[in-house]
């Protein structure tokens, strides 16, 4: 099995390692920052308009530890500021209708297109507390239209980490920027990158950024930021991308953004956390191009979005865990594209097709997950050439139609789940021809058609299929239904509360020791077969002498030692 196995004592170290040492670079950076907030304590302070006309000469003036403080009004400029300068609007933390008051009142406008600076480029040590930033380059209000109207499907491939021009920038800094809102800009919103391949270690918290042209937060190129409490909404492309980073994306609110709420790509590694990401137009979460994207994406809420909570493409590999990803129009959860990804207790549920959803030759592993009331599977594999899956310890349940669905072309284990639906005539799972399916140690509990309908090759070991009810008459109550070219072994399994346990018709069968109480007529029944079977040892348990263990119309092969036991002959234990 290629990919991540998250309960090997290897992923869970790295997992470890790579959190800690995460947190370990955000607290040094915490602490730089704070050494730069000590000093401003110390510092001067310089007014706006009061000693200076403009910000930029204010700045301009001002030495490290100083505050630049600036009264509320529109200036029409672009700054720079100084090392170990500190920024202000004047006023207190009042909410306004975007953001704080004084962010709203206090207006940095970059006149357009007059420019090629960014709105505010940040220099180590520096703080930018409390702006509106805006009208830097060319925001394109037609365009935005037009690709908000196509879902993003229309827009150009292009990194995040193209040139460009910001209304924040940061580049090889460790710096704040902080409480600002920041839209209709030509390019990214607030834009952080590493340079000459070093990280910066900046903080980014509780910004607003919208209506940009760009992602309204770019981590690109190393950059290693903590991205904390910022709102993202109607950016053209993510409302916080990544590019080649790594940084700590935590409770931050990306919605309506063109593409992905929070979008990772091209060897961004960041750990993304407590977000919360709706009604985007693709996906909440969406991660692509290549192995070496490797994210940790972890309980986060996902809802609403236009296809996906959490989707991954591209040979993507990341760790999703811990997540809710709920009323979504595609899949709570989606892997395609040779994507290999390894998703672990998610709750995905109520979401228009599935709750996790595997397409194009992903490689996945599913660990715990619970996937329940998907308005068609709680599970679904699309058809592809050769993906593969390992499938282990979750809950699968009351699903409109399936609780899985695996079509052809994927390679799937399955053991110890619980698959089950209330009601419904669907079969609880499908194999479709050209799957090929282990299913070890899972309790299928339901009704319907069938447990478990197979058209494709399904090797069944030591499972409980449940019926809910034994109907005797009407559609089929199988619980395992082999039709035309399937390919079936089962070995040591029970079954209770069907019809039969196991009707096929032109079928490969081998069954041996398997279990079947409460049946009608026969507990095997199989017709047609294209080859001998092998039909051994098997137990059905019936107080009715006309009962048959085995039936078979048209078939031949070896069918030995089966016995049919009456209930009165059978212990508290289930011995004779």
């Amino acid at each position: 099995m290629a990919g991540h196995c998250p309960q090997s004592d290897a992923l869970c170290s790295d997992f470890r390692d790579t959190v800690r040492t995460r947190r370990l670079r955000v607290s040094t950076s915490w602490l730089a920052i704070f050494a730069v907030f000590v000093a401003h304590a110390r510092g001067d302070t310089v007014r706006v308009p009061a000693d200076h006309s403009s910000i930029q000469s204010a700045i301009d003036t001002a030495s490290a530890g100083d505050t630049v403080l600036v009264s509320a009004g529109t200036y029409h400029e672009r700054i720079r500021i100084r090392a170990g300068v500190a920024v202000r609007s004047e006023g207190d933390d009042s909410r306004g209708d975007s953001g704080l008051q004084r962010a709203e009142r206090t207006i940095i406008d970059g006149d357009g297109a007059s420019g090629t600076a960014p709105g505010v480029l940040m220099a180590q040590g520096s703080v930018l507390d409390g702006f509106t930033v805006t009208n830097v380059g060319v925001y394109d209000d037609k365009s935005w239209n037009q690709h908000h109207a196509t879902y993003g499907n229309q827009q150009a491939h292009e990194h995040i980490g193209a040139p460009g021009t910001p209304g924040i920038g940061m580049t090889g800094v460790d710096c704040r920027v902080s409480n600002n809102v920041v839209h209709h800009i030509g390019y990214t919103g607030i834009a952080i990158q590493g340079v000459d391949g070093k990280q910066c270690q900046p903080l980014v918290t509780n910004n607003v950024c919208y209506r940009n042209m760009g992602a309204g937060i770019g981590s690109m190129k190393k950059s290693a930021a903590l991205i904390e409490g910022n709102i993202c909404f109607q950016n053209f492309y993510a409302g916080i991308g990544h590019d080649n980073a790594s940084p700590m994306v935590i409770n931050n609110d990306c919605y309506e953004n063109i593409r992905a709420g929070v979008g990772i790509s091209e060897g961004a590694c960041p750990v993304v956390r407590g977000n919360k990401c709706h009604k985007n137009r693709r996906a909440g979460i969406g991660v692509r191009t290549g192995g070496n994207t490797q994210p940790i994406i972890e309980d986060n809420d996902c809802f609403g979005n236009h296809m996906a909570g959490i989707g991954a493409e591209e040979e993507a590999s990341p760790v999703i865990r811990r997540n809710r990803c709920f009323k979504n129009k595609l899949a709570g959860i989606g892997i395609r594209s040779h994507a290999t990804a390894t998703i672990t207790n998610n709750n995905c549920y109520e979401n228009d097709r599935t709750g996790i959803g595997q397409e194009s030759d992903a490689v996945t592993t599913l660990i715990g997950n619970q996937c329940h009331h998907n308005g068609e599977s709680g599970i679904g594999f699309a058809a592809c050439s050769a993906g593969r899956s390992v499938v282990t310890k979750n809950t699968v349940f009351d699903n409109a139609k399936v609780a899985v669905g695996i079509h052809s072309g994927w390679k799937v284990v399955m053991s110890a789940n619980r698959l089950s639906r209330a009601g419904g005539l669907p079969p609880i799972m499908m194999v479709f021809a050209g799957a090929d399916v282990t299913l070890t140690d899972n309790v299928i509990e339901g009704g319907g058609v069938a447990g478990v309908r197979v058209a494709g090759r399904v090797r069944f070991v030591h499972n409980d299929l449940v019926g809910t009810s034994l109907r005797k008459v009407g559609p089929p109550n199988f619980a395992v239904w082999a039709l035309p070219g399937a390919d079936i072994t089962m070995t040591d399994n029970t079954a209770r509360n069907w019809r039969h346990a196991l009707h096929a018709t032109e079928s490969m069968v081998h069954a041996r020791r398997n279990r079947i109480e409460s049946f009608h007529g026969a507990a095997i029944v199989v017709k047609k077969a294209p080859n001998p079977v092998s039909i051994v040892n098997n137990t059905a348990v019936s107080a009715n002498p006309d009962d048959k263990v085995v039936l078979l119309t048209d078939t031949f092969g070896m069918v030995r030692d089966n016995m049919i036991v009456v209930p009165d002959t059978i212990d508290a234990e289930g011995r004779q």
